[in-house]
């Protein structure tokens, strides 16, 4: 009798538990998460080089000219006198070339 109450109450929660889980059936809506925004979008005031990579020796992919607009991904100092920030262009992925360079990095 006590073995089958454990194998009932096994199968009970085998049923039910797993809607509350992720992957389970009830889906949680993200508006109730606060997920910070870490990305910041600004506009180039000047003509700026995109590199390949961080460093003063790194390959220029393209010139951006002033007004692109850009979002910051990530900074990475060098030393005190060199900081380059990781951007990437606001492109329209509809009508844009594929092959279009649309991440690099920025010497500030």
């Amino acid at each position: 009798m006590n073995n089958l109450l454990k194998n009932i109450c096994l199968i009970i929660f085998a049923l039910i538990g797993p809607i509350t889980l992720p992957a389970g059936g009830i889906q949680k809506s993200l508006n109730q998460y606060n997920f910070p925004n870490k990305n910041k979008e600004i506009i180039l005031s000047s003509n700026t080089s995109l590199f390949s990579f961080p460093a003063k020796d790194a390959k220029q992919l393209i010139v951006l000219d002033s007004g692109t607009l850009i979002t910051i991904l990530r900074n990475w100092k060098v030393n005190d006198n060199e900081i380059w920030i990781r951007v990437k262009l606001a492109t329209n992925k509809i009508l844009d070339d594929p092959n279009k360079i649309t991440k690099g990095w920025i010497k500030m």
